[in-house]
Formats: C-alpha cells, structure tokens, sequence
C-alpha cells in the first residue's frame, strides 16, 4: 500500500513556519484530491492544507497549536486500497502473492505519475497532480503555469483551466521562464541576553502573547537586525487635495457606491512615485539586489484585536483613482473580517502604512521584508504657513501632513530616500482641484 506524506506547503514570500489550528479530517476518515486536512495559520493569513491525493488519512504528526517549519511531513495518507487494507487479512494463502503484485504495480503506477509531473517546489502555489501532468505532457513551463489565471478555490488551476490555456496556447503571449531569486539570508541571530527580572505587583496581571502577537515581535525583530534602517521626514502641503475630496466625495460615493478617502489618492501618488525612481523597487538577495517587475503595493491595516496585516494592491501604477479606492476598500473591509486570501497579502514590493489615522503627526516604521523601503503617512493637520504670492509672503491657513520615509541604508542611500519623498511630494502639491475622478 502506498503512503503519501503530506506536507505543510510555501505559503508566500518569508513565510518560515504555521501553527496547526484545527484538523479537518480524522485519523481513519476518507480523503478526495484538493479535500481540505488541516486548517493552518501563520502571522499574516490563516489558510488550509488541501490533499493532492486520494486516499484514507492514517497518522497526524503533530497537534492542535503544534508548530511547523514549511517542508515538514504532517500526516500520512494511505493510497489506493487503504480502505481495503483496514477490513483484514486475506482468508486464504494463496490469495496473498495476487494482493502482493497489485500493491507492487500501484507503487510502480505512482512513481512513474511523480516522475512525469513538472516540478512546482518553486512556486506558492497549489496544483493538483492532474495539472502538474497535464502541464509536464503539453510542455508547460513552471513560468507559463504560474501565469495561468485559476477558477478554482483561492485561484487554484483546475483541469478545464490548463486544457483552456492548452487549446488557446497559440494566441497567448509568449512567457519567458524567469531564475528564481533565493531569499535573502537572515543575519546571525544574535545571542540574547538575559533580560532584568521582573517583580510583579499583587495588582499584576501576566497575560501570554498571541501566536501572531509572538510572531509579529520576531518579524520586526528581525527586520531591524537584517536592515541598516535610516529615516527622512518632508513636510506635505494636502490643502488642495483635501479641497478636492471635499468637493467630490457626495458624488463619487453616489455614482460609485463607496467612500472616496485619502488613502488611495496616496496609494495612487506612491505608486506613481516609485515609476519615476525604480531603484526604490528592490529587494535584496545575498550580494545581490533583485529589480522588481511589477510595483505591488503593501497596505497595512489594522485589526480588530490590535495587531496589523499588510494585503497587496498588485501592479498598482496601472490603476485608476477609481481602481484604487476600490481595491483600497475591499482589502481593507476583507482584512478586518478576516477574510483575505493568502495571495492576497504575498508579493508585495513596498509599503505603506497610516500613522495619521492613530492621530500621529510622524513615525518611524519598521520595514517589511524582504523589500527596503517603507511609507509612513501624518495626519493631516490645519498649520499656520508661509504663502507666497507675486504680491509677497503672508501667513495662511494650510492643511499639512509629515511623511516619513525608512529605507535600508545598505542599498538605498540618502539621495534616493530624500528624493524619492521629496517627487511624492510634488505630486501631491501639484494637485488639480479642477479634475474629475
């Protein structure tokens, strides 16, 4: 009898390990291709562990809260005739040399199925062992395969969407396969030191972390001791753009059903930003730095219970103001409900985060790796000003925002950091209060 392994997959870019939170199936309990087992979560998404084979789930390696490394075995699935296998011995002898040869021949059948199957152990996503034949039979590339837009759950390629992209395969655009960059190494864990004891009060209370809480601490942890961070702050003169808002929002949210708020004029100004400095666009790869393709913007928001998820607004530069507020909205909505898609928080090339809503003027956030640059938006204030006029200088009334920008020193220098904000700020400032939306 065949046994399959089945285990805990990549589940996006610096994703290292999940924690089981519930299991599915049971031991003893059938299981059907892309049948959820386990449902998982990491400090960015929860998501579920399907199975790429049928069979009958016979051992779970780890429990409930265990902790797993991505790569790691977390239970065996008994394949073809794993059923059978369960109801006893055969009642005669020589039945036996007949159930051994048919055992022999599904091993044989599902080596050779592995060896003909196209190799995803690069990519994030799932494919079903049909798709990866299918794609190993027609000569689809790993490139062209990730290019495939699925309809299955969470985007997943079902059959009848690699035979569509088969049948069509003429008229799609050429795709060139791509050398996968190798994470950027971690830097050398430095050794801990142990920390002043703690005296607690008879009023005290100690109440443990939460698994994301945990996580997120050793991600910024990280991130510090990875990063050479270094911060430039520019002050931002918003009072036309914050006229123009005025002055629309009743009618966009007539004609488009939403809130037209300032983030996704900002996300928009961002993105336009970084077209215009690409180099703000990197990550870093060991000794080398990986130019980014695409411009997929990082949105941190908020949650209900006080910690933060970051969903990705992908090719950012190629969306409209109207676009953008609603990719802005819905990510934003699905975020604090908690139901965003793995793929939906992964990919993402810079971020940007809002201070300003907390009621900060300023802050210095911490980078999201593997990227190197981060967006800290002020909140927008009424401040006494300088205008000047043909007529001279007086003081006036503006609305203001500081912004602040953290940028890995190793790779961005202080040209390309202060410049990069001080072009955000052009943008913003140049804004017309006469255009449409």
């Amino acid at each position: 009898m065949a046994r399959y392994e089945l285990k805990l997959p990549k589940m996006g870019e610096s994703v290292a390990e999940a924690t089981i939170t519930s299991w599915v199936k049971e031991v003893g309990e059938t299981i059907d291709i892309d049948d959820t087992v386990v449902e998982v979560a990491t400090d960015k998404v929860d998501s579920e562990v399907p199975s790429e084979v049928e069979g009958t789930l016979v051992e779970i390696l780890f429990e409930k809260d265990a902790v797993v490394q991505v790569g790691e075995t977390i239970a065996i699935i008994e394949t073809e005739g794993g059923e059978a296998a369960s109801t006893g011995a055969p009642k005669k002898e020589e039945a036996q040399p007949a159930a051994v040869a048919e055992v022999e021949k599904t091993v044989e059948v599902a080596k050779e199925t592995v060896a003909t199957t196209i190799d995803t152990s690069s990519s994030d996503r799932f494919y079903s062992p049909l798709v990866k034949s299918i794609a190993q039979t027609e000569g689809i590339s790993i490139a062209e395969l990730e290019s495939i837009k699925g309809t299955g759950k969470e985007g997943r390629v079902t059959k009848s969407d690699i035979l569509s992209y088969v049948e069509n395969r003429g008229n799609q655009p050429k795709v060139v396969e791509q050398p996968i960059a190798t994470p950027a190494k971690a830097a050398p864990v430095v050794e801990k030191v142990a920390s002043t004891p703690i005296t607690l009060g008879g009023e005290d209370q100690v109440v443990e972390m939460s698994r994301m809480g945990k996580l997120i601490a050793k991600h910024m942890v990280d991130s510090v001791q990875t990063s050479a961070h270094v911060q430039s702050f520019i002050e931002i003169d918003v009072t036309n753009i914050v006229k123009w808002r005025n002055k629309v929002k009743d009618a966009y949210l007539k004609r488009e059903g939403e809130k037209l708020t300032f983030t996704p004029i900002f996300m928009q100004a961002v993105a336009q930003t970084i077209k215009k400095h690409p180099l703000i666009n990197i990550s870093v790869s060991g000794d080398s730095i990986i130019h980014r393709g695409n411009i997929n913007l990082g949105m941190a928001a908020a949650l209900p219970d006080g910690n933060l998820i970051v969903p990705v607004i992908k090719n950012a530069d190629q969306l409209s103001l109207v676009g953008m507020t609603k990719q802005v909205n819905d990510l934003a909505n699905r975020a604090r409900a908690n139901k965003l898609k793995p793929d939906e928080i992964q990919g993402g090339t810079y971020t940007v985060t809002n201070v300003g809503g907390f009621g900060s003027i300023m802050g210095t956030p911490i980078i999201n790796q593997p990227q190197v640059a981060i967006l800290a938006l002020g909140a927008i204030r009424k401040m006494p000003s300088v205008v000047e006029t043909p007529e001279g200088d007086f003081i006036g009334i503006r609305q203001k925002m500081i912004v602040s920008h953290s940028y890995d020193h190793r790779v961005v220098n202080g040209a390309l950091g202060g410049t990069f904000i001080k072009t955000f700020k052009e943008i913003l400032e140049s804004w017309d209060v006469n255009q449409d939306f």
